[in-house]
């Protein structure tokens, strides 16, 4: 299968200017990385996220994510929208492809957390995680099919681990670790069902910890042992703007896909200069040689 760094050297510089990306939890961290990076292509971005009101413990909203996009030279369209509600995703979508003409990529960004075993977690956190991680992939991917189904170069892109049974991430936050990876398993059956419709659907993982906002809530400190979100919007850039045809129902991880389109220096993603970053969820250490 085709890698995204499977452009030529005479090609033009891939580019999403012009596109539509409809990005959910886009107000801060990951989501507006990505955002910001298809911005500096010109691309029109739909900021799909809950936070309208500034939040004491996490910085950014719609509003400050669609001027920070202006500011970056693309065009943005702020939504507030709970994609746990389908009346309010199908209404945001609709919005958004009369807004700009279309859809061309989703990026099903949002995500719950709680790293908890059974005991501790209630049944509350439990469908917060199953509502959003789940059943909003599902739910926003299923309103979006239709103008996808249009687009030239449809992308859904799904944040999301490749499914590792190791017992030990199934064992230590069962719920979690099933709410990731049904995420997963709907991005890799949505690939081949979409496949004869030229729509790529794709997971991506950080390889390390990526320093958020809502990371340095969960325990502060840790953020500088990790890397910075900039790292997933450049490999996040590099799928979106791969040939939907060629590139699709794969489990891909930042770094790997950076080192295929020949990127070897990564100290500059790195969030304090010479420390290692940890190793992200999910995933086992690279093998000794």
């Amino acid at each position: 299968m085709t890698s995204p760094s499977s452009t030529s050297p005479a090609s033009p510089t891939p580019s999403l200017k012009g596109k539509t990306l409809f990005i959910t939890g886009a107000s801060r961290g990951i989501g507006l990385a990505i955002a910001l990076r298809a911005a500096r292509d010109g691309a029109h971005i739909v900021v799909a996220a809950k936070t309208a009101e500034p939040d004491p413990r996490l910085p950014g909203t719609i509003h400050t994510a669609a001027a920070e996009i202006e500011a970056a030279g693309g065009r943005a369209l702020a939504l507030q929208v709970d994609i746990r509600d389908e009346d309010a995703v199908q209404a945001a979508v609709a919005r958004a492809a009369e807004h700009f003409g279309g859809i061309d990529i989703l990026v099903n960004n949002a995500s719950a957390i709680s790293l908890t075993r059974t005991a501790e977690t209630s049944l509350k956190r439990y469908d917060l995680m199953m509502d959003i991680n789940v059943r909003g992939t599902f739910a926003c991917t299923q309103a979006c099919l239709p103008h996808l189904q249009r687009a030239a170069n449809p992308h859904v892109l799904v944040l999301s681990p490749p499914i590792n049974l190791d017992p030990k991430w199934l064992g230590v936050h069962a719920a979690y670790t099933a709410s990731k990876y049904g995420m997963s398993l709907i991005a890799l059956g949505m690939a081949e069902e979409f496949r004869p419709l030229g729509i790529a659907v794709n997971t991506l993982w950080p390889q390390t910890i990526i320093a958020t906002s809502a990371l340095n809530v969960a325990q502060v400190g840790l953020g500088e042992m990790g890397r910075k979100p900039e790292i997933m919007a450049d490999a996040a850039h590099r799928i979106l703007t791969a040939s939907a045809r060629e590139l699709s129902g794969r489990s891909l991880i930042d770094e790997a896909v950076l080192r295929e389109a020949g990127v070897r220096d990564f100290s500059p993603y790195l969030v304090k200069p010479g420390v290692a970053p940890i190793l992200d969820l999910f995933l086992d250490p690279p093998a000794v040689a």
